[in-house]
């Protein structure tokens, strides 16, 4: 059994799901798992060893500019001629299946050569309309075709319809806060002088920035931190609290571990601002709308706290696509979903 998976290199959150799901896989010495990576410079990722001789192509991503998405950009910087290029370049022969955490070139590419591919991630949630995740037709249309694929594999913190599967963590559950009054902060798409200026107001708290522009600083009750999985996930079990932009797989962890959690959506992005709709109204988390210090006050002063009971869902994933992925998702959907609960810590 040979399997290609695309890992979509845009958001750390991609990268953190499809580590977990290597892992899972390693367990099949049977199944040949090769990785292709696009979205983001080679020069910007970073430990990546758990892909192996992974192949690389540029992609295509959303461009952003002063914390919200640009369609100007995102239209005129992707490498349009080049993204064709590869996906016509890029020979599936050898495989019998195509996995695809929304990386386009792997999912054209199985359309094109007609490979079975398979859509796994947070965006194929949202290929199917439902009240907890609102979009437009529109929307969805773009989705589906970005990242196309036969069989599809959402993920979502609650059961919200068939497709969809508890979220694929890269850290066990269940783990507490160690430290009070120690808050992570990674808004990797807002400007960084503006999320320092924001932290200031408040010295009596100690705060680990981790962002793309940082450089090793320490500024008394804030520090920070250029990118790195180990120091990111270290920062992460010793914090109280977590303010992020609405990413899936940030926010999954932190439910996961009963992190306190306030999101910033990021403006444009409709994935997150709906991530940050479902978040507030099943009270699983703060949302703020702009960089705005009442509002991280009000939180840090709240006691709002969720954990959620997900079962790993690695081990099912991998022995299902090492058996081909011919049982239906409906299946798994009904045996994961049972093992699932809310845990309310609030005080």
């Amino acid at each position: 059994m040979k399997i290609l998976i695309g890992v979509q290199g845009t958001g750390n959150g991609h990268i953190s799901r499809c580590h977990a799901l290597a892992q899972a896989l390693s367990f099949y010495p049977e199944v040949q798992t090769d990785f292709l990576v696009s979205g983001r410079a080679p020069e910007k990722l970073f430990d990546m060893e758990a892909f192996g001789d992974y192949q690389w192509r540029q992609g295509l991503s959303f461009q952003v500019r002063d914390g919200r998405v640009s369609v100007l950009d995102t239209l005129s910087h992707n490498p349009w001629t080049q993204f064709w290029q590869d996906v016509r370049d890029l020979d599936l022969s050898r495989y019998d299946l195509v996995v695809t955490d929304f990386e386009p070139v792997t999912a054209w590419a199985a359309r094109r050569q007609g490979v079975r591919c398979i859509g796994l991630g947070r965006q194929y949630a949202f290929f199917k309309q439902t009240p907890a995740l609102p979009t437009t037709l529109l929307q969805r249309a773009m989705l589906r075709q970005f990242a196309p694929c036969d069989v599809t594999v959402g993920m979502h913190w609650e059961d919200i319809g068939a497709h969809v599967l508890p979220p694929l963590i890269h850290q066990p559950a269940g783990a507490l806060p160690t430290l009070s009054q120690e808050i992570l902060v990674y808004l990797p798409f807002e400007p960084l002088p503006q999320v320092l200026a924001l932290l200031q107001n408040f010295p009596e708290y100690q705060f680990a920035v981790y962002h793309p522009d940082a450089q090793r600083q320490d500024n008394g009750h804030i520090q920070c931190f250029p990118p790195s999985r180990q120091g990111f996930a270290n920062a992460f079990a010793r914090a109280e609290g977590v303010i992020a932009n609405a990413g899936f797989e940030t926010s999954s962890e932190a439910l996961a571990y009963g992190k306190k959690l306030l999101v910033k959506p990021l403006t444009g992005q409709f994935e997150q601002l709906a991530n940050a709709h479902c978040l507030a109204t099943r009270q699983l988390a703060a949302v703020m709308d702009s960089l705005n210090a009442n509002y991280v006050e009000q939180w840090l002063e709240s006691n709002l706290r969720v954990r959620m009971e997900w079962p790993d869902a690695g081990p099912v994933l991998a022995d299902w696509l090492a058996n081909g992925a011919y049982e239906p998702v409906t299946e798994l959907h009904q045996r994961l979903w049972q093992h699932t609960q809310r845990v309310a810590l609030s005080a």
